[in-house]
């Protein structure tokens, strides 16, 4: 703990709070932080109105066809619900682990879980064939009759979602209460103090108000610890079930998860080194976050490397002609050079981590980040896309093209995603005021 606490020295309890809290209440908006958020509103209305268009038109304006019937929507669902669980894993793992190096980090990665899942349950809905009836697939009760087919992977993904939502909405909303009682209590206009008085839920900070905060606290961080395996061990069965080959596979739910927190730990370090430059927030996210950080993505990035290759031994290892062409297709065929591609962003790239003076470099982890999440969605659309386009009958193989709307939706989903996190550093902190207090009356006991 000393390395990540040492620069908080020079803090005291009340100058954490005004860094932190002014960011919210009196800093006024930087030219970066406008830039970037009229290029993801623009993006957010090409999102919507890609949307819009193919509830008018259908999903025929995107490149899905017969065999490829699912494209990039279902890439992009797996590849954002991906992202959300490193959320999960900072703040209910780590907590539970009592590792303090989540704390600077731990907020504003919450909130990008709820977004990443929020934005992943947007297309299940866009690839149904009539997206307005998307209610079906819920067991509530009506006098028609008509109940969800349990053995239809989109139910699956529909209690996935919900259940993974609504834990970790709680479990980052009760983390927010004593922070939002210190912004209501600094907020110098009345419809701040009465806003952030309401969602505060008159917290005053008494003992036994911080009594049942922790123990609530510690319960919602043990419910949410099973679903950083459960969520994406279900989608990935969304796969495995099938018997496709390139789907049918029981490696499928470890590779799942542990491809997931691999993207989700790129995504958190492409937004906390904009975030600590930005806002310059160095003493708080330090070069010991984003260093465990580098460290988890590494190896996470070696599970992953070892699912690529049980993948491909076990389809030449059980003779299955059919999985092997497969596996010949995907090295050599029409979708080749994403496979390559997907190894070079994936396992080649991260193994500068193993030098610590590249995991110590915020811009070098910024660029290893983004070439890591350009590779994990890569994986997703190789994964969907290639293994359906070569099925078990040659009359029946075809190629998917992504159309316009197929990229103008997977970018304006990435733009949405954006605008949403910029609204959140601007309206709530992005940084745990009081576990950052905490830190502080920790180091200065010591």
């Amino acid at each position: 703990m000393a390395d990540v606490a040492a620069p908080l020295r020079r803090w005291s309890y009340a100058s954490v709070s005004d860094k932190i809290a002014d960011i919210v209440l009196a800093r006024r908006a930087s030219w970066p932080w406008v830039v970037a958020f009229l290029i993801s509103m623009i993006g957010t209305v090409a999102f919507v109105g890609a949307i819009g268009w193919l509830f008018l038109r259908g999903i025929g304006i995107w490149g899905v066809n017969i065999p490829t019937a699912w494209g990039f929507a279902i890439a992009n669902f797996v590849w954002w619900i991906g992202i959300g669980h490193a959320g999960t894993f900072i703040s209910a793992i780590l907590l539970l682990l009592r590792q303090t190096w989540r704390t600077s980090i731990n907020r504003f990665a919450e909130a990008m879980t709820l977004f990443a899942a929020g934005i992943a349950g947007i297309f299940p809905i866009l690839h149904l064939g009539r997206p307005w009836f998307f209610y079906w697939l819920v067991p509530y009760p009506n006098v028609m009759e008509l109940w969800p087919q349990w053995r239809s992977a989109l139910v699956w993904d529909i209690f996935a979602i919900s259940t993974y939502l609504i834990v970790s909405l709680l479990f980052w909303y009760i983390g927010l209460v004593p922070d939002l009682a210190t912004l209501r209590d600094r907020a110098g206009t009345r419809a701040r103090q009465v806003v952030y008085g309401l969602l505060a839920l008159g917290w005053r900070g008494e003992a036994r108000h911080w009594a049942r905060f922790e123990t609530v606290y510690l319960l919602l961080a043990g419910l949410a610890t099973p679903l950083v395996v459960s969520v994406h061990s279900v989608v990935s069965l969304d796969f495995a079930i099938a018997i496709v080959p390139g789907y049918h596979s029981t490696v499928f739910p470890p590779y799942f998860v542990a491809g997931a927190l691999f993207s989700g730990f790129a995504m958190v370090l492409t937004l906390a080194i904009p975030l600590r430059h930005f806002f310059r927030l160095h003493d708080f996210i330090t070069d010991r976050h984003l260093e465990n950080a580098a460290k988890i993505l590494l190896a996470c990035g070696w599970i992953v490397a070892y699912g690529y290759f049980i993948e491909t031994f076990t389809a030449f290892y059980s003779g299955d002609e059919f999985e092997i062409a497969m596996v010949k297709d995907r090295l050599l065929g029409f979708y080749g050079p994403v496979y390559w591609t997907v190894l070079a962003c994936n396992i080649v790239v991260p193994q500068i981590l193993w030098w610590r003076a590249a995991r110590r470099s915020a811009w070098t982890l910024l660029a290893v980040s983004l070439v890591v999440n350009l590779g994990m969605w890569l994986e997703r659309v190789m994964i969907v896309v290639q293994s359906m386009h070569h099925d078990f009958m040659p009359s029946a193989w075809g190629n998917f093209i992504p159309t316009v709307w197929d990229w103008i939706t997977f970018f304006g989903s990435i733009a949405f995603f954006a605008f949403l996190f910029l609204l959140f550093v601007r309206a709530l902190p992005a940084i745990s005021i009081f576990e950052m207090r905490e830190l502080v009356l920790e180091e200065k006991k010591s």
